[in-house]
């Protein structure tokens, strides 16, 4: 029996409702709930992102005027040096940091918002710059405060630390559906295949980003804490506000990633498939910048519809793994909601699915398409990924 622990995704995630399916429990986010959703709170938390955005992007390129519109005139920022205990620094020499002669031009910075939260008129936040030429990440902890309808930080503090972190960024993609198809059965996303493959990218240097085709919070299933390392990101913070706030396909570059990762659980089987949004995006990546799909479990229930530009699936004539049919509950209520079989539909476009045995981690690599049979092979489709980007020697971060 799976151990849930009920108290924390109450206390992460508000407003929860569980149910059971055999010996599995999916935990599913109730519509309505009040996590950061009212309207109010949501315009705030764009906003708010709207105002580290101009620091982030008025840091990373020089922009002295960007970066002020981010900063209330009398703003303290209390930065870290090596003899002190904090180094207070005026907003004016800070911006002198930035010359405007190199406007523009970018200096290396990579900036990431890790978390927001609002509590009335002021905010809190915390953001990651990375300056992988010189292996350094530095941590920015926000205070921000509404004043004449506008969010300004009035508050920095940052510290240093050494990092392999590359900057290069890997895009995981998540289903926003709570439940199966038209009935009332929980579904949601599989929290293990989230933490296999997340904590391997990380561990590697790479950034990774969430999205799903409503954004916002998704819905989490099968979480097991009796797994230390599935016990150690439900109660990191910053991870958990990633999957809190996904976003859309329509809000990022393709540019930007290396990879795409569409996580399985069985709420994958819905929505994602047949949002043209992610398929653009996904298939942006692909072909125009040579980037890595890659899927595991159900998650291959998001690929069987992408094409290629010149109309032909992409699955056609590649190994492909997944789920297969044979291992489903046949008679089960849930999965007679499935808008179709992930092996059945793959092999009508002429796919040749392959597989391995129940419970036994399985990976398929042909080319740039890499994908896994289960839960347990959620690792392995990671390290094959990290093994062929690394072979790209010319490989470079993101410029944002």
């Amino acid at each position: 029996m799976r151990n849930i622990c009920f108290y924390l995704l109450l206390l992460l995630l508000p407003t929860f409702v569980a149910a059971a399916d055999g010996k599995d429990q999916t935990f599913t986010r109730q519509s309505g709930a009040v996590v950061t959703s009212a309207a109010s709170t949501s315009q705030d938390h764009q906003a708010i992102r709207q105002t580290l955005q101009h620091y982030l992007q008025g840091t990373s390129y020089n922009q002295q005027d960007q970066i002020s519109q981010a900063f209330h005139p009398q703003a303290d920022l209390l930065l870290a040096k090596a003899d002190q205990p904090f180094w207070k620094v005026p907003l004016s020499d800070y911006l002198s940091w930035f010359p405007a002669a190199k406007a523009g031009q970018f200096n290396g910075r990579i900036g990431e918002i890790l978390s927001i939260e609002v509590d009335g008129d002021i905010a809190t936040a915390k953001a990651e710059i990375l300056l992988p030429q010189k292996q350094q990440r530095f941590v920015d902890v926000f205070l921000l405060k509404r004043i004449n309808q506008q969010w300004q930080i009035i508050s920095k503090a940052a510290t240093q630390q050494q990092s392999v972190q590359s900057g290069q960024r890997i895009l995981f993609i998540l289903s926003s559906a709570h439940f199966h198809g038209s009935s009332q059965l929980p579904a949601g996303a599989s929290f293990s295949e989230i933490v296999n493959a997340y904590a391997e990218f990380k561990q590697a240097g790479f950034t990774v980003d969430f999205i799903s085709p409503a954004g916002g919070a998704v819905p989490l299933a099968y979480i097991d804490t009796s797994d230390p390392a599935q016990k150690a990101h439900l109660y990191n913070q910053d991870f958990m506000q990633a999957l809190k706030h996904t976003r859309t396909a329509v809000e990022l570059n393709a540019a930007d990633y290396r990879a795409v990762h569409y996580i399985g659980g069985s709420s994958a089987m819905y929505g994602v498939a047949e949002d043209p949004h992610i398929a653009k995006l996904v298939m942006d990546i692909y072909q125009q910048h040579q980037g890595i799909i890659s899927a595991v479990c159900h998650g291959t229930a998001g690929i069987v519809h992408l094409k290629t530009a010149d109309g032909q699936y992409l699955v056609k004539g590649k190994r492909v793994s997944g789920y297969p049919d044979a291992f489903e509950k046949q008679d089960a209520a849930y999965y007679q909601q499935f808008p179709f079989k992930i092996q059945q539909t793959i092999e009508s476009r002429g796919g040749l699915f392959r597989h391995g045995k129940a419970g036994a981690a399985y990976v398929e690599v042909d080319g740039r398409l890499i994908t896994g049979t289960n839960f347990q092979s959620s690792a392995g489709v990671a390290k094959a990924i990290i093994a062929l980007l690394q072979k790209d020697q010319s490989a470079t971060p993101p410029v944002h």
